[in-house]
């Protein structure tokens, strides 16, 4: 399947300011207790699916062949999203409840366990997440270029956008506790603000899809039209406000049903996933740090994007199932690179001949979250004088732990290869199918 973000946008069709269709489904009282053996599948739906309704559309024959021309001729068919603030509760299979507790457990114990290490694993694993999530739309960099374009250098795209995301993720970390529509806007603007604000302040005015070429007929996917995207919007906040649901599955739901909305132009699936983390943080089920959860979805990214069309079949199970397995998943990569930058530090202790009060001990501590470093992020950061950040780059130098990466005078980057080539690992590893 393609993935969420990459969309087509047209201007469509405007059809009034309705929510729903005439069809719209009926509220839906579903329970989570489950007298069944807890291994079967529920019947399906077991949830309100999307409806379709027609929309006019105006074929540009100009640069198509005249076969594609035909094939985008004559009305489109886009999705309708149900109401689902109102649906009682969500029924899950036992075997996927227990899952989903069980993930919820593991979430906070990981919050309780790094939330208060002298490392700074909360800023390490939401640039991680970011990395993770952004690599789930194919735009990938290496954690040195990564680093670097935090630094202010935009030379490679990739790892700007990278940057703009850890921004999102922030963003939505920083608003959990107020998630409304004003919100989720601001979160796109951190992301696409730098590179497409023209994209940011307000939901999408045109009709997108997912796949397809020229038009949304040969669409994978294609999402409410634009005029019904405040509406289905509202009724996602106050789906996200409730707090009669266990987190995870209401994260997994309030995830697939913004990936059907597709309320923007584009960032659609980077937004999707830093609302996760909003909820996580605003029900609080974490207090300090980002679980990377989208390192988790990058095992296999084709059952995540099939479990999205299994939910706007009407079937929550597998979205649960993926959000549930994807947390635990990234939660043993997580607990490997605390592991990974611990022993590092470690070493570090060991090769720096340093006083105890000497600058470079503190340098050590910030390579940690920041493993690339100029002179001028370093007075900055520790709050010493151009000779004094020389000094300490340079005992750092000596011991091994920082590399020269590049050597103008005007501009020199020294690079802590040993974090970077963890974070590199953790970013491999979170790609890597298991075995079964």
């Amino acid at each position: 399947m393609v993935p969420p973000e990459q969309t087509r946008r047209a201007a469509g069709t405007p059809i009034g300011g309705q929510f729903a269709s005439t069809s719209r489904p009926k509220t839906t009282t579903l329970s989570l207790e489950s007298d069944a053996d807890p291994a079967r599948s529920l019947p399906e739906p077991i949830w309100p699916p999307i409806s379709f309704e027609s929309h006019p559309w105006e074929s540009n024959a100009a640069g198509i062949s005249r076969t594609e021309w035909k094939a985008t001729r004559g009305p489109y068919v886009a999705a309708v999203v149900p109401q689902i603030a109102s649906v009682h509760d969500i029924q899950l299979p036992g075997d996927v409840r227990v899952l989903a507790e069980e993930a919820a457990t593991e979430i906070a114990r990981f919050d309780a366990e790094l939330g208060h290490d002298i490392a700074p694993f909360s800023a390490v694993l939401l640039r991680s997440e970011s990395a993770a999530s952004s690599k789930i739309e194919n735009l990938t960099a290496s954690a040195r270029a990564i680093a670097i374009a935090e630094l202010g250098d935009r030379s490679r795209p990739n790892a700007t956008l990278i940057v703009s995301n850890t921004k999102a993720m922030r963003a939505a970390i920083e608003l959990a506790n107020r998630l409304d529509s004003e919100a989720v806007v601001a979160m796109h603007g951190a992301l696409l603000g730098d590179s497409n604000r023209e994209w940011t302040g307000e939901w999408r005015d045109q009709q997108v899809w997912i796949g397809g070429r020229n038009s949304p007929h040969t669409a994978r996917f294609v999402p409410p039209h634009h005029d019904r995207v405040p509406a289905a919007m509202d009724d996602l906040v106050a789906f996200m406000a409730r707090d009669d649901l266990p987190v995870v599955v209401q994260a997994a739901i309030a995830h697939a049903q913004f990936e059907t909305i597709h309320p923007f132009p584009d960032g659609n699936g980077r937004v999707g996933r830093a609302i996760i983390h909003s909820l996580l943080r605003g029900k609080g089920l974490t207090r300090t740090i980002t679980v990377p959860v989208s390192a988790g979805l990058l095992t296999d990214t084709s059952t995540y994007f099939d479990a999205l069309d299994s939910y706007r079949s009407g079937d929550p199970v597998p979205i649960v199932q993926q959000l549930s397995d994807a947390s635990l998943r990234s939660i043993d990569n997580g607990r490997h690179l605390a592991a990974d930058l611990r022993s590092i530090r470690q070493g570090w202790t060991e090769s720096i001949r340093a006083r105890s009060d000497s600058t470079a001990w503190k340098l050590a501590d910030v390579l940690l979250r920041q493993p690339v470093v100029s002179s001028s992020l370093v007075q900055g950061e520790l709050g010493v004088t151009v000779s004094n950040s020389f000094r300490a780059i340079k005992r750092l130098v000596e011991a091994g732990v920082l590399n020269e990466v590049r050597g103008t005078r005007r501009n020199q980057l020294w690079e802590a290869q040993h974090v970077t080539a963890a974070l590199d690992a953790f970013a491999e590893r979170a790609g890597r199918r298991r075995n079964t």
